[in-house]
């Protein structure tokens, strides 16, 4: 298959039933490159509540999608995110826990978020090089978001915003909510996918991801972090 753009993700082990859930809750699972069905009886419209994040799976974004680089593959791309791997260690952490930020729902890290921080920020540097530079209409898009100075300067230099100091791990669960829908929304995980939450989290291994030209994105290849 032919990709447009690459992502570096936290992918969700397919073996853990909070992973199983959240990929239906989603409706695409990234692994397999299939449409789930939604969980039934919710009494939502989660086909709604997901529609903005579906296409993306159920991930944490470690270096956000790019394109490539004039003279760079994807085999290249391949050996680094391989060497990347081998060079950094699983990251554990206490937990993960259902939060809101702004208008949608994520899944956020519980514990202390310096090796989790490190590992992202080496994932956006050590990569860049096979990025091809933001169009300044990729550019002008980011902006109307009302960035901050650094946040302006990341977009700059590593063609995102939200990168190194001003990261945030994090799983995103729906698209923008009004406050009704999301006090619902929360509800439903909180009871249903909450129980399911690993204890510890760890963070074993990256994944290579690919968005197709239909826009949705597929699992490339998962390199396991060093133990």
């Amino acid at each position: 298959m032919t990709f447009l753009r690459y992502a570096i993700y936290f992918l969700p082990p397919a073996s853990e039933a909070w992973a199983r859930f959240g990929a239906a809750w989603l409706g695409w699972d990234v692994e397999t490159g299939q449409e789930l069905a939604h969980p039934e009886g919710t009494g939502l419209d989660v086909a709604a509540l997901t529609a903005t994040p579906r296409k993306y799976g159920l991930h944490a974004t470690m270096k956000p999608p790019f394109r490539l680089a004039a003279g760079q593959d994807p085999e290249a791309l391949h050996r680094a995110c391989a060497a990347l791997a081998a060079r950094r260690p699983a990251v554990v952490l206490a937990g993960l826990e259902i939060t809101r930020l702004g208008r949608f729902l994520a899944l956020r890290p519980v514990g202390e978020l310096s090796a989790l921080n490190a590992l992202a920020a080496a994932c956006v540097t050590e990569l860049d090089p096979f990025r091809a530079p933001a169009t300044p209409q990729e550019l002008e898009r980011r902006r109307a978001a009302r960035l901050s100075p650094a946040q302006d300067a990341h977009l700059e230099r590593w063609g995102y915003p939200y990168v190194l100091d001003q990261f945030r791990f994090h799983i995103t669960l729906t698209g923008r909510l009004d406050e009704d829908a999301l006090a619902q929304a929360q509800a439903l995980l909180q009871d249903r996918l909450g129980p399911l939450l690993p204890v510890p989290f760890t963070l074993a291994d990256l994944a290579l991801v690919g968005e197709a030209a239909y826009g949705r994105f597929h699992l490339i290849h998962r390199y396991a972090l060093s133990l």
